[in-house]
């Protein structure tokens, strides 16, 4: 599967409507979670099934969808929204106003697109974290060793330190495995740093043999497999003979020290090293190590001494530049550059001073080191004016020395600073976020467009986690995604990534806690093997691919539904208003026009009273006109039992509100709309059920099963002639059903279902059926066995649970009864799946006329514990969130792709039923922005319905969009409800377009000509139901004629006579 599920690489206009794009699970890496959406649904007729679609051409269109245009447009055009890349510092300040402008949700889609050829991709670990051997082959100690061995704290007092280095990933005796990893990932490159300590014990001059030999053999080996050596001289692990000597980077003299400690590593590797680090990350070394002592060498010398000692950093950064340009490059050819960590910041709110803010938190953080490298060799202004008293000077020639010490940007993004060892104190109360995209852009506006080398980017998982590593994946393809714009879509050079780490090691202050690495090492282990996660397979793919290429299965179709399929809305109930209109009033009044000017009832007086008329329901005429402007064929709505049947029972009937659905219904038919009518449907207050059901067990309690099929009789005999499209139940919620519950309310739709048939269906000539809650359950990781089966396992839990007895065998899925008596077994659960008779096996399957399912995201789930507020313990799942998905308001992940899984996993178990969506729909938060994201949803839902019934061969009978309007489903309808006004939404202006095109026509879709419908007479269903006195009646008219032609003729003759 292809790690990405978003293929809609065009860009629209605000105000255009959001060009198609069918969205296919991916291949090569694993498809994301997201939050459950659960609403009403819909029915349509069947249609006939005649083949109607097309694969689109590339850069061709529909009249109802256009394709995505060439993703060059989309380029300029992003280009064009104000890409200050060349100027002086301080245009970065332009980043967050200009992603703000950016379209919705285009540019949030993923981008099927590879990377520059040449691209470098490779891995990276650090010395202290993964080496081990912390005394072997002469080792020094570093300040890490001594930081790690710190005596145990008292009792009472807080708790030690996480364990250090001591062994770790043991990869100083493993250098062939580790090799050997990096040969199976296929990357370009290997980022790894050398052990000062290793090299030169004391940190300074004797040379350590032992040292210097495994690092030529690591070296030799790489060159063996063609992997190119990013080699970081100094990776935290400063030597502790220099932090007692010296007093570490506090001292002026270490900026020597290190620079004979390069000049050393130069001479011996130089020959074999294209691409020198000098040091990664000195905020954190400066901050945490000199200034808050949360890292070794664990000084709390506070702001002051950590500022200089990022000052005596920034000047061995030079110092080694400058060694290397003069005495190595000519010879060596290689380029040298600094690893800079950073966070990303974004605005509370988009106002000139939160930017500012956001501005000045990277200055403190990334500029601190980057400004006077890549700009003018000094510090940040905004430094400078905070902390004039705290601050360093550099001198002039300082400041030239320092300047331009850098052959391309090298920049590290990950779990190690963000949301970690950043102070609060330098977020400026702005937020921090993850968007590796808009620093990769600032850092090119920042800087006048660098070169950029991503050398350590990754995020983490639990400790525990070990090879199915879902999460990592998701985040690994987010970052990857966004570098991939940012070449892409904003410009920015960046020429090579680098995944973080390798392998599970040592996570500094966070110890063993969480895990970073691609391969999977038992810590507790003697041989510190390594097994591939499933992030190995994810990367592998990614890497020989070069990115995300666009795949046949990710794009939209051209083509078109067949004739009849049904086109609907839904609305969970309708809006009823039975108030009684004025011509319904007998009263007398008189108008006092002399004072009051008020109408004054006459007591005493009445008027005849007529009948009740249709036309007397306001609300039904202004529901049916927005339903008609919609142009839909169908629509859908739920009554409600316990309005209709107060008491449960036919004791008391509500016999004004089954009038006004009679006419609601027969107003659907007249303006040629197919009425779509829900028996029952669980609300939130008494699941919808009668006060007397609802008090006495629900649908725990046997007797709810009579009441219901007495309802639904009542139901059929009362609204029958004028509704031939049933549902029995529509989307009973299982996360809120007991076994019990299920079990009475799959016998009362059989029951029901029965009795439709054999009593009504004959003179009614209707249908009937189930509506199921049927969101898609993908496997966090397809390249995992464990995985697939919890995904089997919810899908059964989730559909098959209802399904499977009606649709299927009679009887409840094999894989629930297998599971719950396992779970029975062992632990203290006690869940009992009742069981049916073998005569109720016969009355419930096969009670259906069609499936009908309701669709609105899809969720992704795996075996490995990672986040317990997410795990299912009950089924053991873990639900995980793929954060390049597009999400609504409301966090539901809009997933097109999971609808086509769907369908075909309906045919597949259930054989070639006619099928029905339902329900499909996303939130808005009542922004015309948000409801762009609908348009988006609706388009490409509906393209991969199309795909489901032209490619596949399901039997898609309708497709149903909810919802009708806010007023009664607030933020998911077409039409928004403010100030009693309903005005439709730029969403349902664009499903209607669909309707009136019958899909997504193209050039070379061939036209199918539909047969007209005729509207059907509502008012013709008087007659219909009474011919025998229509015959009686005619009879006496044709007789009434004859007796007065005779009476005339003869009169005629008479007077003839007489003259």
């Amino acid at each position: 599967m292809d790690p990405a599920v978003e293929p809609l690489r065009g860009l629209l206009r605000f105000g255009e409507r959001v060009q198609g794009s069918g969205e296919g699970p991916a291949s090569e890496g694993c498809t994301g979670a997201a939050a459950r959406g659960r609403r009403g649904a819909e029915r349509r007729e069947p249609p006939s099934r005649s083949p109607a679609g097309s694969m689109a051409p590339a850069g061709s269109t529909a009249p109802a969808a256009p394709l995505p245009p060439p993703p060059l447009l989309l380029l300029l055009l992003l280009l064009l929204l104000g890409r200050p890349l060349l100027g002086a510092p301080g245009q970065g300040a332009g980043t967050w106003s200009r992603f703000a402008r950016l379209p919705y949700p285009q540019d949030q889609l993923f981008l099927h697109d590879t990377f520059p050829d040449g691209f470098l991709w490779g891995a990276g670990s650090a010395a202290y974290q993964t080496e081990g051997g912390w005394r072997q082959g002469g080792k020094g100690p570093s300040v890490w060793d001594a930081f790690a061995h710190r005596p145990a704290t008292p009792p009472g007092s807080a708790p030690p330190e996480p364990a250090g280095g001591d062994v770790a990933s043991d990869s100083y005796n493993n250098l062939f495995r580790d090799a050997e990893a990096l040969r199976r990932l296929g990357v370009s490159h290997y980022r790894f740093s050398l052990a000062w300590a290793r090299l030169l014990p004391n940190g300074t001059v004797p040379l350590n043999p032992a040292g210097l030999a495994h690092y030529h053999r690591l070296l030799g080996r790489l060159r063996e497999l063609g992997i190119e050596p990013v080699v970081t001289l100094y990776h935290w692990d400063l030597p502790q003979g220099l932090q007692d000597a010296f007093g570490g980077w506090a001292s002026p003299v270490l900026p020597q020290l290190f620079h004979d400690y390069a000049e050393l590593c130069f001479r011996h590797f130089g020959g074999q090293v294209r691409y020198w680090l000098t040091m990664d990350n000195p905020y954190v070394v400066a901050w945490h190590g000199y200034g808050t002592g949360r890292l070794p060498p664990g000084v709390r010398g506070g702001p002051h001494l950590g500022y200089r000692a990022a000052h005596h950093l920034l000047q061995a950064h030079a110092k080694v530049w400058h060694l290397y340009n003069d005495h190595f490059r000519p010879t060596q050819r290689g380029k040298v550059s600094i690893a800079l960590s950073s966070h990303w910041i974004k605005p509370q709110r988009m106002t000139e001073k939160n930017t500012k803010e956001c501005q000045k938190s990277l200055d403190f953080v990334l500029g601190w080191f980057a400004k006077p490298i890549f700009i003018d060799g000094d510090y940040p202004e905004s430094m400078r004016s905070n902390l004039s008293s705290l601050l360093p000077e550099f001198s002039e020639v300082e400041k030239t020395y320092i300047k331009g010490t850098a052959d391309f940007f090298a920049l590290s993004f990950g779990a190690t600073l963000s949301f970690q060892l950043l102070d609060s104190h330098v977020k400026f109360q702005q937020l921090e976020s993850i968007s590796l995209r808009q620093l990769l852009y600032w850092i090119s506006a920042e800087y006048n467009n660098p070169q950029i080398f991503i050398v350590e980017n990754s995020w983490f998982v639990s400790g525990s986690t070990k090879r199915d590593d879902a999460k990592y994946i998701y985040y690994l393809k987010k970052f990857i995604m966004e570098t991939l714009k940012a070449i892409r879509y904003d410009g920015v050079n960046v020429f090579g990534y680098t995944v973080w780490s390798l392998l599970d090691g040592f996570e500094w202050h966070r110890g063993y806690s969480i895990r970073r690495g691609l391969f999977y090492v038992d810590f507790q282990s003697h041989d510190k093997k390594l097994m591939p996660k499933s992030s190995v397979l994810f990367y592998q793919k990614l890497i020989e691919k070069n990115g995300f290429p666009p795949l046949p299965e990710n794009q939209p179709i051209e083509g078109i539904f067949p004739c009849g399929f049904a086109w609907g809305i839904v609305d969970n109930y309708i809006q009823v208003d039975t108030t009684p209109a004025q011509f319904l009033d007998s009263n007398v009044y008189v108008w006092d026009v002399h004072q009051t000017k008020k109408l004054i009832k006459v007591d005493g007086v009445f008027t005849s009273k007529r009948k009740r008329h249709c036309v007397d329901f306001a609300a039904i005429r202004l529901q049916i006109s927005l339903l008609q402007e919609m142009h839909v064929t169908h629509f859908h709505f739920s009554l409600k039992w316990s309005l209709i049947l107060p008491l449960g029972n036919l004791s008391l009937i509500n016999h004004t509100l089954v009038h006004y659905y009679q006419c609601f219904a027969g107003e659907l038919l007249r303006v040629n709309i197919t009425p779509v009518v829900a028996l029952w449907q669980p609300m939130s207050e008494n699941q919808e059920l009668p006060i007397s059901l609802a008090k006495y067990g629900a649908w725990e309690n046997p007797e709810t099963i009579q009441a219901f099929v007495e309802y639904a009789k009542f139901c059929f005999t009362s609204l029958g002639d004028h509704v031939k499209f049933w549902i029995t139940m529509n989307e009973p919620s299982v996360k809120n059903l007991t076994y019990t519950a299920g079990h009475n309310l799959l016998k009362a739709h059989a029951k029901a279902w029965h009795l439709y048939d054999k009593e009504f269906r004959r003179s009614q000539k209707g249908k009937i059926s189930i509506a199921l809650q049927a969101d898609w359950v993908e496997p966090a990781c397809p390249f995992s066995r464990n995985d697939q089966e919890v995904a089997d396992r919810i899908l059964e839990f989730d559909i098959g649970w209802l399904a499977e007895p009606i649709f299927g065998n009679g009887d409840y899925p094999q894989v629930m009864r297998a599971w719950l008596h396992r779970r029975n077994s062992v632990d203290l659960y006690n869940f009992h799946l009742p069981y049916f008779s073998e005569d109720e096996k016969k009355l419930i399957q096969g009670s259906f006329d069609f499936f009908a399912l309701s669709h609105y995201t899809t969720t992704l789930v795996g075996w490995e514990k990672e986040d317990a507020l997410k795990y299912d313990h009950y089924l053991e799942v873990q639900m995980i969130n793929d954060i390049t998905w597009l999400h609504s308001p409301n966090r539901a992940a809009v997933v097109p792709w999971g609808l086509r899984k769907l369908l075909k996993w309906v045919k597949s178990k259930y054989g070639d039923v006619p099928i029905y969506v339902m329900a499909n729909g996303i939130d808005d938060d009542q922004n015309m922005v948000h409801d762009k994201l609908r348009v988006y949803y609706i388009q490409n839902y509906i393209n991969e319905a199309l795909k489901a019934y032209t490619l596949d061969n399901v039997n898609l009978q309708g497709y149903f969009v909810y919802s009708f309007n806010d007023k009664t489903a607030p933020k998911y309808g077409l039409y928004s409800y403010v100030a009693n006004q309903y005005e439709p939404k730029p969403s349902m202006k664009h499903y209607r377009e669909i309707i009136d095109n019958n899909g997504f026509p193209g050039p070379e879709t061939p036209e199918l000509l539909c047969p007209e419908e005729i509207a059907s007479c509502s008012e013709c269903h008087f007659f219909r139901t009474r011919k025998s006195l229509l015959a009686f009646i005619s009879f006496i008219f044709v007789a009434f004629i004859v007796t007065i032609f005779f009476i005339t003729y003869y009169s005629k003759r008479v007077e003839r006579r007489y003259k």
